[in-house]
């Protein structure tokens, strides 16, 4: 497959349905409930107009910045997606080559395909290899955590980001269909060496909700995070929160970064589009932590879009899977490299030569003006 044939990610989106079986589709794309939630996270980037500068001389442009002190080429992480073999058989070590050869970050999750020592040895051949950071759902049985905590560290992962938002698995209707598992060959890498976990084969329902409700912690609390931080010194990237009084909540119990999310409209239908949640989640943290937001992006002025809202980086789920669907490795990187340019012309189309002059000052004033998808009074 001629990955340049492709010219945007919903190019992408629509060659993936000719690779991916029905069941990995649907998990891929899957949201919860009705799916209001992850039709919204779209909609929210549609709704935000605006207000460029002109005159600027734009004709070099910087596109890099940093993350908890840690540089990126343009500010972009590959979000933590399971099963990534679903999609390719190199799945996650795939995405993380093509992502560390780019600049950006990836997160690695704790239900990744490859194991995290695969993962890292493909990241460290890269000459400037970007960030990696692991992602964790705490089990009930807290031996699988702190062993994975401590692999992470020992493989140099940068920062360990926790899951907040799945306490149990939100209702999703197109895998309780499909009763979906893994297909023989694929497993849990991070976990079979430590626990022999996998998913399970369940009939008449789906093995991710099996597991989750088998395996992963819902009694967990804020005072967990306390626990977290005491088994290694990686800094605490917290994922999926929506209000600004959990991330003020979140950085008061050490979190150094926020990633609001609400994960891909995957958990709890009808909650708040994740763009919607940026502005709340900002002016609670007041600079004491980074924030990054996921959720709907689709292209480059949308990155331009949640960085004026006050994001410090962005991080992409689903539009990576359907370039490594596509073509692997190379569809990852033109994936990222097509963000990489639609930003760089939303920059100079908007009077920015750095990421650092990106800011609220590009947005229409008052979300009443956004349009009439969203708040009722746009024209």
């Amino acid at each position: 497959m001629n990955c340049l044939a492709s010219i945007n990610l919903f190019d992408y989106e629509k060659l993936a349905t000719e690779h991916l079986s029905q069941m990995a589709l649907d998990y891929y794309n899957s949201g919860a409930g009705d799916e209001i939630t992850l039709r919204d996270n779209r909609a929210a980037f549609e709704r935000v107009k605006l207000r460029p500068h002109v005159l600027v001389d734009v004709s070099v442009r910087n596109l890099t910045t940093k993350v908890l002190g840690q540089s990126l080429q343009l500010p972009l992480l590959i979000a933590p997606m399971a099963f990534q073999c679903l999609a390719h058989p190199e799945g996650e070590l795939a995405t993380a080559s093509a992502a560390s050869k780019a600049g950006a970050g990836m997160v690695l999750s704790t239900m990744a395909t490859k194991s995290m020592e695969e993962v890292a040895t493909v990241c460290h051949k890269t000459k400037s290899p970007a960030p990696q950071w692991f992602q964790l759902y705490i089990h009930k049985d807290r031996g699988i955590t702190r062993a994975l905590v401590e692999k992470a560290c020992a493989t140099g992962y940068k920062a360990l980001c926790l899951t907040v938002d799945a306490p149990v698995l939100g209702r999703r209707e197109r895998d309780k269909r499909n009763q979906f598992t893994l297909p023989s060959g694929l497993e849990l890498a991070n976990l079979v060496s430590i626990s022999e976990l996998n998913i399970p084969i369940q009939q008449g329902e789906s093995g991710l909700f099996t597991y989750f409700v088998e395996q992963l912690d819902p009694t967990l609390t804020w005072r967990d995070l306390d626990w977290l931080q005491s088994l290694s010194s990686l800094p605490l990237v917290v994922k999926g929160i929506l209000r600004g009084d959990d991330a003020a909540r979140a950085v008061e119990y050490g979190a150094k970064a926020i990633i609001v999310s609400n994960h891909g409209g995957r958990q709890l239908d009808g909650a708040i589009a994740s763009l919607d949640a940026l502005e709340d989640v900002v002016n609670a943290v007041d600079n004491q932590a980074e924030v990054m937001v996921d959720g709907g992006i689709r292209r480059g002025v949308d990155i331009l879009k949640a960085l004026a809202l006050g994001a410090k980086a962005v991080l992409i789920g689903r539009p990576i899977l359907w370039g490594l669907a596509v073509g692997g490795e190379a569809g990852v990187a033109h994936v990222i490299e097509i963000l990489r340019d639609e930003l760089d012309i939303a920059m100079a189309l908007s009077g920015c030569t750095s990421v650092d002059q990106i800011d609220p000052s590009l947005i229409v004033e008052g979300k009443e003006e956004w349009g009439s998808g969203g708040w009722g009074v746009g024209g």
